[in-house]
């Protein structure tokens, strides 16, 4: 498709579809982003940038504009921090390689604690794949669905405050990059990478490891956003201001996997500009 320089708010650019651990195809998700008023939306799915192609064709037939992202995971010793990365390359081949090792351990990992959670509950693992769509990877949220069809939970919400708690003996770590290497991967393929929800209930990362990421290429935070805290806030909008740095809105949604709304939080059009202005991996697809 032909691009041109220019594109319209308003914008979200944290939304999950069925190609990670979002309940809707892509299309579905740029056609949710549009009737709740959206004109610019970005597919942010889980490791991974298989979605694109779908939501770019159904955003642009609805007059939207798209832009490419993906939540890249890392993980700084017990604390996953979860990365968007816009406008990368999806073909640079040390991102690639990254992204397989997660998923490949994403699936070990769902395969491991469903055995764990099979031993004490009336699920197998026939129930888990059957909650997920083609080609997605199998994860804790295709657990939690499975849990719910089962009868055992009431949604995913209690499932992970639960079963799937990080607490709980029937969890299982995913291999994820340090924050910083996820940086530089993301940095490298010609991309923007933004914090996402970083200011949650696990806290601020220490200021140690957010210098060693603003000094990877971190661009800024995702500071609008139903997770993040008021106090974290404050802190990271110091760093913003010290640093000039990039400040987005999104919604995380993931269809019926979160009550998240698309819109709910949105991105100014100087801050869009900015992240546009900054990838040089992949580009906006415009209507």
């Amino acid at each position: 498709m032909q691009t041109r320089p220019r594109f319209h708010g308003p914008s979200d650019l944290h939304l999950h579809s069925s190609a990670s651990d979002g309940t809707e195809p892509p299309a579905l998700v740029m056609a949710a982003a549009h009737r709740h008023g959206l004109r610019t939306a970005a597919l942010t799915d889980h490791d991974t940038t298989s979605g694109w192609a779908e939501a770019a064709d159904a955003a642009t037939s609805l007059g939207m504009t798209f832009v490419p992202g993906m939540e890249l995971s890392s993980r700084h010793r017990w604390r996953s921090i979860h990365l968007l990365a816009y406008l990368v390359d999806p073909d640079d081949a040390a991102l690639r390689a990254m992204t397989d090792r997660i998923r490949s351990s994403r699936l070990d990992r769902a395969r491991e604690m469903a055995d764990r959670i099979g031993r004490d509950y009336d699920v197998a693992w026939e129930d888990i794949v059957a909650q997920t769509s083609d080609g997605a990877t199998v994860g804790r949220p295709h657990i939690a669905d499975a849990l719910v069809a089962r009868g055992v939970v009431r949604d995913r919400a209690e499932a992970f405050a639960g079963i799937l708690s990080p607490a709980n003996d029937y969890y299982v770590a995913l291999y994820a990059p340090d924050p910083v290497t996820a940086v530089e991967l993301i940095v490298g393929a010609g991309g923007v990478a933004i914090m996402a929800h970083p200011a949650g209930r696990a806290g601020v990362p220490g200021d140690g490891l957010l210098d060693a990421m603003l000094d990877a290429g971190l661009a800024g935070f995702e500071l609008a956003h139903r997770e993040n805290l008021p106090e974290g806030v404050r802190a990271l909008k110091r760093i913003v201001r010290t640093r000039d740095l990039i400040v987005t809105g999104s919604s995380d949604y993931h269809g019926l996997g979160k009550p998240n709304l698309p819109g709910e939080n949105t991105t100014s059009d100087a801050m869009l500009a900015r992240i546009l202005a900054g990838g040089t991996g992949s580009s906006a697809v415009f209507a």
